[in-house]
């Protein structure tokens, strides 16, 4: 191995950090919005909508993360006539997978919250929406933030995928700089030191949120 190799590529590689948080933070407040939506249709007494609900569900969990970044960027152009950016398939496919996923979080938060939470809230009369806007969401959140961290930190090692389409992120940077100059490893090998390190951060971030979380329950 010969890291002097790729010294003066260093800086280009780590430009592609800050794509790669704009693409996951994007996605994630995309994902936890449409998960919202998801998990509430799967909740609601109608069998059409909670249908509706676990269908999405199940497509976006059941096929593989690549498979659906490569349809909307790939495919659904030949469909359409729209050509997205890199970016923006990259955040459409992540977003729509990322929701599938958070649903199935705030479902089981929802659930976890007491029935007489809701039980009260029917005696007293306030609509359905209103009940989960302002009680049960609320209750559910705290319960689920460190679910919602792991998804995050998730999300962030599936982002090297968006390399597929040509977002310059840290993979596709370190795989530019290995065809420049004809060695893989080492630029490569930077590349997932810099993953590794993120994923480190914000894995302590979310035990530390864990921790304050069980603190201020009295546990």
């Amino acid at each position: 191995m010969d890291f002097s190799r790729i010294y003066d590529s260093i800086p280009y590689i780590l430009e592609g950090i800050p794509v790669m948080f704009q693409v996951v933070i994007v996605s994630a407040l995309i994902g936890i919005s449409l998960g919202i939506v998801v998990a509430t249709l799967k909740i609601v007494p109608n069998r059409l909508i909670n249908f509706i609900g676990h269908a999405y569900t199940a497509v976006f969990r059941g096929t593989p993360l690549i498979l659906q970044l490569a349809i909307i960027h790939f495919g659904l152009p030949q469909l359409t006539g729209y050509i997205t950016t890199p970016y923006q398939s990259a955040v459409i496919a992540f977003s729509l997978n990322s929701g599938a996923y958070i649903s199935e979080i705030i479902r089981a938060g929802i659930q976890a919250v007491d029935k007489g939470q809701w039980e009260a809230s029917d005696a007293l009369g306030v609509p359905y929406v209103k009940q989960l806007r302002s009680i049960i969401l609320p209750q559910a959140f705290k319960n689920i933030l460190p679910a919602l961290v792991n998804e995050m930190i998730t999300l962030t090692k599936e982002s090297a995928l968006v390399s597929t389409v040509g977002v310059l992120d840290i993979m596709r940077r370190a795989q530019i700089v290995g065809g420049q100059k004809a060695i893989y490893f080492e630029p490569l090998l930077f590349a997932g030191v810099i993953y590794f390190t993120i994923v480190m951060i914000l894995t302590y971030l979310g035990q530390r949120l864990e921790k304050r979380l069980r603190k201020s329950d009295g546990r």
